[in-house]
């Protein structure tokens, strides 16, 4: 098997890209929907959440590559993204001025102790779903060596058929250009058995449709990430019942890497976060990475949460750049482990620490206060 592979950085225009959907998080706090009045919007999605991440807080170039509706709504949305400093691709959509196509709606509280969060959504008529390939330049972006890492997941590629194809089409591009490629399996039953019943389909027959999309994705990924239910669920490996347990044993996990190299020897790292929930604001946290072919694992903490969202993509941003600085796998690790825990203590689903409190935990750092 081979090694991961990752361009220097002189020579290229963007650290990393992503490709994925853009969304307006709408926030009550810990009020439950049904009472709230007010709600922070934070902008928001699987894959632009990494980039931003890796902009603000580690410094990198990073960019994205999604749809946009040139509304007011649209406009908030694309400030956001030059104040996070990450470069945007846009196919633009115009509005009708009563139906759309619109920028998507995730409705999210934050839960408050034995109270859990609750999430939901409005995807009718989302720009995003409108995206295939050939709605981005791919040659011009990616060049000959202009991109180190290219990066997407599984929100996306369950929105419509044509996003999975276009997940597809900008990977090729991507590995013709030299680039490392990752996936964010992210399996969200809701949007696939969604995309199950409007392909005509059973919605129980979402998983198997989903893991047939997904593994086609797959074979073309360097970099997976996912916990023992994405790799279930998302690739229809065998593993324990995770739904019966709170806590996901790493013992477990890494015996489920053996079927993810059997299927895909193209894989050259998996990792996910681990996760046992006590309460809505109190987590034990861990992280795991196996990579070629050793397994490593971050230490436990435990974590005040403020607000959980984003945190497995603060991990993933952490991860990566661990890895494109150089860094051995398990310094990346805990990059990753130390970032996503930092993200969860503020609101909203991007980072507001930065990369030297991140470095201070990963080196075991502890929350006296620093004058």
């Amino acid at each position: 098997m081979a090694s991961l592979q990752i361009l220097p950085r002189e020579g290229t225009v963007h650290d990393f890209l992503a490709l994925g959907a853009l969304v307006t998080r709408l926030d009550p706090g810990i009020i439950p929907f049904k009472e709230a009045d007010h709600y922070t919007l934070h902008v928001s999605g699987g894959e632009y959440n990494v980039a931003s991440n890796l902009s603000s807080c580690f410094g990198l170039n990073a960019a994205l590559a999604s749809a946009m509706v040139d509304y007011p709504i649209g406009q908030r949305v694309e400030a956001a993204v030059r104040r996070a400093g990450v470069t945007p691709y846009y196919k633009r959509f115009a509005h009708d001025g009563v139906r759309g196509p619109n920028m998507a709606i995730v409705w999210s509280d934050r839960g408050q102790g034995l109270r859990a969060p609750v999430v939901f959504y409005n995807r009718a008529n989302e720009a995003a779903q409108r995206l295939m390939p050939g709605s981005f330049d791919w040659d011009s972006i990616f060049g000959q060596g202009r991109v180190r890492w290219f990066h997407s997941g599984g929100i996306f590629s369950a929105l419509s058929p044509s996003t999975s194809e276009l997940v597809i089409e900008a990977m090729g591009a991507a590995k013709k250009a030299g680039a490392v490629v990752s996936f964010d399996l992210n399996y969200r039953a809701k949007l696939w058995a969604l995309a199950a019943e409007e392909q005509g389909m059973d919605p129980n027959q979402a998983t198997e449709m989903s893991a047939t999309i997904l593994r086609k994705i797959v074979s073309h990924v360097d970099v997976l990430v996912g916990n023992e239910e994405d790799l279930q669920k998302g690739l229809g490996l065998k593993g324990q019942d995770v739904e019966s347990s709170g806590e996901l044993d790493p013992a477990a996990f890494f015996a489920m890497i053996e079927g993810v190299a059997r299927d895909f020897p193209n894989i050259k790292a998996v990792a996910t976060t681990l996760r046992e929930v006590h309460s809505t604001n109190r987590h034990s946290w861990s992280a795991v990475l196996w990579m070629d072919g050793k397994s490593y694992r971050a230490p436990a903490c435990e974590l005040d949460v403020c607000d959980r969202v984003g945190g497995g993509d603060g991990f993933a941003a952490g991860l990566f750049y661990g890895l494109m600085a150089g860094k051995e796998p398990e310094e990346a690790l805990k990059l990753g482990w130390a970032h996503g825990a930092l993200l969860t203590s503020t609101p909203g689903d991007v980072s507001m620490v930065t990369v030297e409190q991140v470095e201070a935990l990963a080196k075991g750092g502890s929350a006296r206060i620093q004058r």
